[in-house]
């Protein structure tokens, strides 16, 4: 196969999402991977979800993406996270099992029409004589493939550098040599590269850890799924446990500051703020004598454990002596230690919205070359990349965007296009104005039906989502047909002012006291709800008020981005804009006036005349 219509470079979370969102809007799609056998490998911690990052896997399945169904099939350890507080701030977890979790995906990929895996290294970029459209790829043997839209999802491979203390050596991940073509090839093409990095902590023998002097961590019963493809889970599951440093450990830890190389100068490059390494703890949170470790098992039948919480670069005689000083972990054996990673990444300020670069047509980015860490955040802007990849190849000049008030996924594209970063870029619920919408339980309600419009959903999601659409609406009629009167209501018990306002289901799932069994208790018809309909029916009602609050700022918000901006507007003929704001929006080329008004220093006096600036060029245009 020398031509399809979509390569994928990379068989990460990013690639592996990007390959199967091309494959099902249709477009014959090839992806690329050294190895085989590392197809959706989870290179650092074995774990998928958490706050926000759940979300965004929700968000994957409702686009009928694999990642929610492979942790289905893969998960050892399920928890809902913050399950205390509302569910616009609840995130599902789950811990993996890392072989199961390579062989679903690579089952799932394998069972996708138009799909092609192949081992082949990537060694160049084919363009168009101007460099302005990508063509194809040239592999490490030198073969040609042709294309009509390529997808790059190179992760840290690309000029990978691997720092266990003094020592350094080049590699994509460990075990992985690196990719040096592709950067080689994309600074030929004029993109700026930086440098970023990341680490991991060592990997422990279960087997020799003193589980008994350990706190135990169990997870849900009955675990809930992240695909609403899944009806129930049914791979074992496992407890984790919960230990910590100590200040022998942190003492150990400052002794050998001077060996560590983030701070003996051998990294310059910058790491996640919010997932530090151990030695960078202990020097930020001085006055702390103990952060938490969680000890988490790599699998069902592996010895091995992920002791997440001490990813280090330290040496690894140094790694040795700290778990000596760990409580559990005195005796035990590390079967490989910890490092860190410096890699090459580009600006996302040189995507569109639609992650295709603005340098090179029909070329799209995805995951950690963009900046951003974690595997959620790579699966989700894989997806996208891969449903415009499938658009650009077909000629198709309406990209798929989802904006800030549409998903999270929305949220992370336009915080990188529109700002760049500087750091690892890492989701939160706090990047999202409107969290209170963009819950994890009703992602496919937001979603789906934008998936089915441009193609990437399959008919045996499109058949689940309209059965449980019409079960929702079914279930909406009966609750508002559900009324009583005051006096009627107060004979169940519920205390509700003697108004003479009659209130429906809805109405009383305002008020915090009443639940969902004490309208059964009044209207039974609705304990023959099935159970999902019923607690999505359950949390629309108690976010009511909230949601109608909301509305109103997403309306707010969308008349700003409804201000398309010209990808080629002159920044520097607006006179009144400041020296610096012209840089800003030379440098984000904001597609929206509502994107431009997100950038820092962007002011409202800014804002003003570019308003101005687009109304004048539509007058001219016009005559």
């Amino acid at each position: 196969m020398n031509k399809v219509d979509v390569i994928v470079i990379g068989a990460g979370h990013a690639g592996c999402e990007a390959a199967a969102a091309a494959a099902r809007c249709g477009a014959r799609t090839l992806l690329l991977t050294h190895r085989l056998d590392t197809v959706g490998e989870m290179s650092c911690n074995p774990a998928i979800g958490g706050l926000a990052k759940g979300q965004l896997v929700r968000e994957i399945d409702a686009l009928d993406g694999l990642m929610g169904r492979v942790i289905d099939r893969a998960g050892i350890q399920f928890r809902i996270l913050n399950r205390s507080k509302g569910p616009a701030v609840q995130g599902p977890r789950a811990q993996a099992d890392r072989k199961l979790y390579r062989q679903a995906m690579a089952e799932l990929l394998a069972e996708t029409a138009n799909l092609e895996v192949r081992a082949a290294a990537v060694e160049d970029l084919l363009t168009s004589d101007d460099g302005r459209q990508v063509t194809g790829v040239i592999t490490a043997t030198g073969e040609e493939i042709m294309a009509g839209a390529v997808v790059l999802t190179t992760g840290t491979f690309l000029r990978g550098l691997v720092h266990i203390g003094e020592t350094r050596f080049a590699a994509g991940r460990m075990g992985d040599a690196p990719c040096l073509g592709l950067s080689v090839a994309l600074e030929r093409l004029g993109f700026p590269l930086g440098r970023l990095k990341t680490g991991t902590p060592c990997r422990l023998d279960g087997r020799t850890i003193d589980w008994a002097a350990l706190d135990v961590q169990k997870g849900d019963d009955p675990p809930v799924p992240f695909s609403t493809l899944t009806t129930a889970i049914t791979t074992p599951q496992v407890d984790c446990g919960i230990t910590g440093t100590t200040e022998a450990s942190h003492a150990l830890i400052r002794a050998n500051l001077h060996r560590a190389p983030m701070y003996s100068g051998q990294i310059g490059s910058v790491g996640p703020r919010y997932c530090p390494s151990i030695e960078d703890k202990v020097v930020r949170f001085a006055d702390r004598d103990r952060h938490q470790i969680f000890l988490e098992p790599e699998g069902l039948d592996d010895p091995t454990v992920y002791p997440n919480g001490i990813s280090t670069s330290l040496p690894e005689d140094v790694q040795r002596d700290l778990l000596k000083t760990i409580p559990g972990l005195e005796q035990a054996v590390m079967l490989r230690p910890g490092y860190a990673i410096e890699y090459d990444f580009i600006d996302p300020r040189e995507l569109g919205p639609h992650l295709e670069t603005r340098r090179v047509r029909g070329l799209f980015f995805a995951g950690q070359i963009n900046g951003t860490t974690g595997y959620e955040e790579a699966g989700a802007q894989g997806l996208m990349a891969g449903i415009n990849a499938a658009l650009r190849a077909g000629g198709s000049e309406r990209p798929f965007i989802l904006d800030r008030a549409d998903a999270y996924i929305g949220v992370m594209i336009d915080d990188l296009v529109t700002r760049g970063t500087s750091e690892p870029y890492r989701m939160f619920t706090s990047r999202a104005e409107y969290r209170l919408v963009l819950r994890a339980d009703n992602a496919d309600l937001r979603l789906t039906a934008k998936g089915q419009a441009v193609g990437c959903v399959g008919s045996v999601r499109a058949a689940s989502f309209a059965a449980k659409s019409a079960g929702l609406d079914q279930g909406r009629a009966l609750m508002a047909a559900s009324a009583g009167s005051p006096n009627e209501l107060r004979t169940y018990g519920l205390n509700v002012n003697l108004d003479g306002v009659r209130r429906s289901a809805f109405d009383l799932l305002r008020y915090p006291e009443i639940t969902w069994a004490a309208l059964v208790a009044v209207w039974p018809d609705l304990g023959g709800l099935r159970r999902d309909i019923a607690e999505q029916l359950e949390i629309e009602g108690r976010y009511a008020g909230y949601l109608e609050r909301q509305a109103g700022d997403i309306a707010a918000f969308r008349r700003d981005e409804g201000l398309l901006l010209p990808d080629d507007l002159d920044y520097a003929a607006i006179g009144s804009l400041s020296a610096e704001v012209r840089l800003k929006l030379s440098q984000a080329r904001p597609a929206t006036l509502g994107a431009a008004g997100r950038i820092p220093g962007v002011t409202p006096a800014a804002l003003t005349a570019l308003l101005g600036a687009v109304k004048r060029l539509d007058r001219e245009s016009a005559a």
